[in-house]
C-alpha cells in the first residue's frame, strides 16, 4: 500500500503528523548574539499549528567565522544559547510538531567584512559572488576544530530540547564545498576521491553518535549544480550512501550553488528591484548604472528548467541506492504533484520553503481541501530581501 501524503510517519523515532517538511529557510530572527528572538517563536507556532509535520529551522552557524553575511543568523556555537533554544522548542512541542536545528559553516559563501575573520575553505579558490576575498585553505587543525565545532553543536541541539539536527552539506557552503571538485583541490585525506571529501562528514557523525547516542541526525545534500568539476548526480548517490553507512538517518535532496544564479530556489524571472535593494553588490550602484546592468545580471541570473519538481528526478535516483527516508525539495507548490511524487516513489517525503513564507497554514489548507495549490508565484524576492530584512512574502513587489 502506498503511503498517503497525509498519514502519519516517523524518522527515526520522531513521529510526523504528515509527510510535510517545513525545508531549511533563513529568516533573519536571530539576536545580535545568534540566539532566536520572540518573533521566531512565533513563526514556528505559525508553522506548528498550520500543519507542517515537522520543521527545520534556518541554518544555524557552529563558528563565527562560518557566520552568514545574510541578517541575522542563528548560532549555536555556545552554551550560552541553549535556554533560548529551549523556550522556542518547548513552544513549539506544545502542538506536536518535531523541530530539527540546521547546521552549518559558510565557508568561502560569506563575507569577513560580517564576520570580522578571513574566509575559509578547503582550497584557495574565490567564489564567483562573494570574491572580495580568496578564502583561507584550511590546515588539518582547522579542520579538526570544524568537526568539533559541529560535534558540539549536535550536543548543545540536544540539551536544548531539538529532535534532531540536520547538516548543511548542501547549496554552496562548507561541507558542500568539501564534496565538490569545483571547490575542493586537495590532494591529502580530504581531497581526491569520494570518500577523502566525505571524510569530514564521516568524521562529524562517528563523532555526534560517539556522544549523543541515536540522536537523529539528518543531511541536506546536493543532487547536482551548474559548476564545472561541480556535483553530478552520480557522485552524489555515493555520497548517500555513504551518510546512510556512517549513520545518518534522512536525506533531503536539493541542488545548485550561490553562484549558479536562481537554481536552488528558482523561478520565471530574476528579481531585479529586490536584488538592487538588498545585495551588497548592487545597493550602492547609482540607478544609470543598474539600469544599464540590468540585462546582463538577468542573463546570469536566470533560472533553468524545469521551474518545478526539479529535484525529483535526483530524489529518485537516492531513493533507489539507500534504505533511509528520502526528502525532496525544489517547487513543489501543487498538491496534485506533491502526492504523484509520493505516490510514484520518487520519495519518502516532501518539504518546502516559500510556501511556507506565504502561508503558513499551508498545509492545513491542503487538508481541509480549501487550496490545491500554493498562492507562491515563485518571484525569489523573499530569497533576496532576507539580506537586509526579515522573511516575508512580497508578492514580486517592494513596498
Amino acid at each position: 500500500m502506498k503511503p498517503s501524503i497525509f498519514e502519519p510517519s516517523s524518522i527515526a523515532g520522531m513521529a510526523l503528523k504528515n509527510r510535510f517538511i517545513r525545508s531549511a529557510t533563513h529568516e533573519s530572527m536571530a539576536d545580535e548574539h545568534g540566539a532566536p528572538t520572540e518573533a521566531l517563536e512565533k513563526l514556528y507556532v505559525r508553522l506548528a499549528k498550520g500543519g507542517a509535520g515537522a520543521i527545520i529551522t534556518g541554518y544555524a552557524g557552529v563558528q563565527q567565522d562560518g557566520k552568514s553575511s545574510l541578517l541575522r543568523m542563528l548560532m549555536i556555537d555556545n552554551d550560552e544559547l541553549i535556554p533560548a533554544y529551549r523556550k522556542l522548542t518547548d513552544r513549539v512541542h506544545e502542538h506536536g510538531t518535531p523541530v530539527i536545528l540546521q547546521i552549518a559553516h559558510c565557508g568561502r559563501q560569506t563575507r569577513s567584512a560580517a564576520t570580522g575573520f578571513p574566509t575559509v575553505g578547503p582550497s584557495p579558490i574565490a567564489d564567483f559572488i562573494f570574491n572580495e576575498d580568496t578564502p583561507h585553505e584550511l590546515n588539518n587543525r582547522e579542520i579538526e576544530t570544524i568537526i568539533d565545532s559541529f560535534v558540539s553543536a549536535a550536543e548543545r541541539a540536544k540539551k536544548a530540547g531539538f529532535d534532531g539536527i540536520q547538516l548543511h552539506m548542501a547549496h554552496g557552503y562548507l561541507l558542500s564545498q568539501f564534496l565538490s571538485n569545483h571547490t575542493n583541490r586537495r590532494r591529502d585525506k580530504w581531497g581526491g576521491s569520494t570518500a577523502n571529501k566525505f571524510r569530514i562528514v564521516s568524521e562529524i557523525l562517528n563523532r555526534i553518535r560517539q556522544t549523543t547516542g541515536n540522536f537523529p541526525v539528518l543531511a541536506k545534500i546536493n543532487a547536482f549544480d551548474n559548476r564545472k568539476r561541480g556535483m553530478r548526480i552520480e557522485e552524489a548517490v555515493e555520497v548517500a550512501r555513504l551518510l546512510e553507512f556512517h549513520g545518518c538517518d534522512a536525506i533531503e535532496i536539493s541542488s545548485g550553488v550561490v553562484e549558479d544564479g536562481l537554481a536552488i530556489m528558482r523561478g520565471p524571472h530574476p528579481p531585479m528591484e529586490a536584488l538592487f535593494k538588498s545585495n551588497f553588490r548592487f545597493n550602492d550602484m547609482p540607478t544609470l548604472l543598474q539600469t544599464v546592468a540590468a540585462p546582463f545580471i538577468q542573463f546570469a541570473m536566470r533560472s533553468p528548467k524545469p521551474l518545478h519538481g526539479y529535484n525529483l528526478e535526483a530524489a529518485q535516483s537516492i531513493k533507489k541506492a539507500v534504505s533511509i527516508p528520502v526528502i525532496s525539495v525544489g517547487g513543489l507548490h501543487d498538491l496534485s504533484d506533491i502526492s504523484a511524487a509520493l505516490e510514484n516513489g520518487s520519495t519518502d517525503y516532501l518539504s518546502m520553503s516559500r510556501p511556507f513564507i506565504i502561508e503558513p497554514n499551508i498545509v492545513r489548507k491542503f487538508q481541509e481541501s480549501t487550496q490545491t495549490a500554493s498562492r507562491c508565484i515563485m518571484c525569489n524576492y523573499c530569497a533576496l530581501m532576507i539580506e537586509v530584512d526579515t522573511v516575508k512574502c512580497y508578492y514580486g513587489r517592494l513596498p
